[in-house]
């Protein structure tokens, strides 16, 4: 399966709320889960990935730290104007390792995937790897 998130599939993050140089939000979409991006406390965070055409999307992947509740929005307009909800989910806890969580979404098109991070189990979280097959 192509996973669409990749930089090398000319995905992008469009939009991301908290930057930091030394831990950019590209990071996200680069395929290592030894590079992240890091939020810089408050809640809600957000970011967005825009796919290079219309994606069919079957499973997002995520591997992240300290995200407690995460909700995925979907677009399908090419100015990603409107966003409809397609995932709400909680994360568990891991102390030492990163959190690995695969979401079945089944979308028959998208343009663009908003990740809108609610809570946190702490004040700061990562997103080391987002990945999208389709």
């Amino acid at each position: 399966m192509l996973d669409a998130a990749l930089s090398s599939y000319d995905a992008q993050v469009v939009l991301a709320t908290s930057s930091d140089e030394n831990y950019p939000a590209e990071n996200i979409i680069d395929g290592k889960t030894e590079t992240f991006w890091i939020s810089t406390g408050l809640f809600p965070q957000e970011f967005i990935i825009r796919f290079p055409d219309n994606m069919k999307i079957v499973t997002i992947s995520i591997h992240s730290h300290n995200i407690k509740r995460l909700r995925i929005e979907m677009s399908t307009s090419e100015d990603a104007d409107k966003f409809e909800t397609i995932a709400e989910t909680e994360f568990e806890h891991t102390e030492s390792s990163l959190q690995t969580n695969d979401i079945s979404v089944n979308l028959p098109n998208a343009t663009h995937l908003r990740f809108i991070i609610l809570s946190g189990y702490d004040h700061f979280v990562s997103v080391h790897k987002v990945s999208v097959q389709s």
